[in-house]
């Protein structure tokens, strides 16, 4: 059982995360009326969401390990308070310049805001608790972007695009106003200098090559892959690196994260395809495909809450890779949908069920295994790292397998062939982690009992 306290820190953090998710899902469900309001044309609709994803996504791993140093409470509320003011920029917007500013303010606060949460929890709560903190998470994460699609066409038409700004500003300043009293202050033991040419390489590269996926540049690609390089020559020197080369190459946190990002990549450009699937190819409107979504999301946030459980009983290599293979099934009846309304909704909306309930899970399950054996210290470092992954996957899986879809002349032939690459490079991706993640013992003799060798298991969190 949590405590009063406990509680209390959980209101707050988790609360922090949910508003983020529930901001995001209105704000896309906004994008026309906010670009029509500022004289945004179509064709610049998109950069109002890249202008959050990219700081959000390139800042992440940066803001994280910050947090290690200077304090996550720290970071945390500043993230808060910047959220707050980025909000009501956005909100009073006049000009198209001042609302994308708006965003970008507003991805750099989540890039403070969500990994600082995250290690503010794995650092509160330990054990089968901690596990169960995770779940709710993840299932609070994946509820707020489903109440998000529910209630934001409802809330635009009512009260107008700005809504989706200030509907932030009383949510951050009471988080603002009860984080102080309940949360301690957190930060590594040994006060470490901030290793800047690292800093520098990882946040470019992880920024060009999140535009270059975007924008579908093969320079800026080239030049973040080179940056990325330099980075991880300058860890390998670096006596105080921003990344420790060991944390890197700890299988559950290398598995945990290329596993979070075909989660977060695969199941957001499912839910794009089929979108355009059910408003073009079915005729459905707005508000129909956003009550398709929405059920089969708010009833998957119990999968968080049952994740957070089974990990302790089953270990996360299991649940991880078993709830990806989930995700990766349920998109497979959506590869043979046709133009029958009927037909396709009997299939569909049972498949979103199911999938909505293995990405939920898998979500939580990347997370405890991204952040597991790793020391509080670096926490920071490691929820960064999360984070991280959540955001980039979410950025550049939707413009991938457009890409893909986009190959074909009909659009029905191509929403068939990007949801089967979907369905195919998770499938492989389960069993590359499954592998990735395998039992590892490292035999060192030390005891003979009855002529039996007993050896020392010098990493036994890699049973996990």
């Amino acid at each position: 059982m949590f405590s009063a306290r406990q509680r209390v820190v959980l209101l707050v953090l988790l609360g922090a995360g949910f508003m983020m998710s529930v901001d995001f899902s209105i704000l896309n469900v906004a994008l026309p009326q906010a670009g029509a309001g500022v004289g945004l044309g179509p064709d610049g609709l998109a950069w109002i969401t890249s202008a959050f994803a990219l700081p959000a996504a390139g800042f992440a791993l940066l803001f994280g390990r910050l947090a290690d140093y200077f304090g996550r409470r720290r970071l945390f509320l500043a993230g808060m308070v910047l959220l707050a003011g980025a909000s009501v920029l956005g909100g009073l917007s006049m000009s198209a310049e001042q609302l994308l500013t708006a965003r970008v303010l507003q991805g750099l606060a989540t890039a403070m805001a969500l990994p600082t949460s995250l290690s503010l929890l794995t650092t509160t709560f330990d054990g089968s608790k901690r596990e169960r903190v995770l779940g709710l998470r993840g299932a609070l994460l994946s509820a707020g972007f489903a109440v998000g699609a529910l209630v934001g066409g409802a809330l635009v038409s009512l009260v107008g695009w700005r809504a989706a700004f200030f509907i932030n500003v009383p949510v951050a300043l009471t988080v603002l106003v009860l984080a102080p009293f309940v949360i301690a202050e957190s930060r590594a033991a040994v006060r470490t200098r901030l290793d800047v040419p690292g800093a520098v390489t990882v946040t470019g590269g992880l920024l060009a090559v999140i535009y270059a996926v975007i924008e579908r540049s093969l320079p800026t690609a080239i030049v973040g892959v080179l940056l990325l390089v330099a980075f991880w020559r300058i860890e390998r020197r670096s006596p105080a690196p921003l990344v420790p080369v060991h944390i890197l190459r700890r299988p559950s946190v290398t598995w945990g994260n290329f596993a979070g990002l075909v989660v977060c990549s695969m199941e957001p450009a499912m839910i794009f395809l089929t979108t355009l699937y059910l408003q073009q190819t079915l005729g459905l409107s707005p508000l129909a495909t956003g009550l398709v979504f929405g059920i089969p999301g708010v009833a998957s946030v119990f999968a968080g809450v049952v994740a957070g459980r089974i990990i302790g009983r089953f270990g996360y290599r299991t649940v991880l890779t078993v709830s990806m293979a989930v995700q990766g099934l349920a998109t497979l009846p959506l590869v043979f949908l046709g133009t029958d309304r009927v037909t396709a909704l009997v299939v569909l909306i049972p498949a979103l069920f199911i999938g909505f309930y293995g990405h939920v899970a898998a979500m939580v399950a990347y997370t405890v295994t991204g952040t597991s054996g790793v020391a509080d210290e670096d926490q920071g470092l490691a929820s960064g790292l999360t984070s991280m992954t959540q955001e980039v996957g979410g950025t550049v899986g939707t413009p991938v397998l457009a890409a893909i879809a986009a190959t074909q002349a009909n659009h029905l032939a191509g929403t068939h062939l990007a949801l089967s690459v979907d369905v195919m490079l998770t499938l492989v991706c389960v069993v590359l982690v499954w592998l990735g993640l395998r039992p590892r013992l490292t035999e060192q003799p030390v005891e003979h009992l009855a002529g039996l060798v007993v050896p020392r298991v010098t990493d036994p969190l890699k049973f996990q």
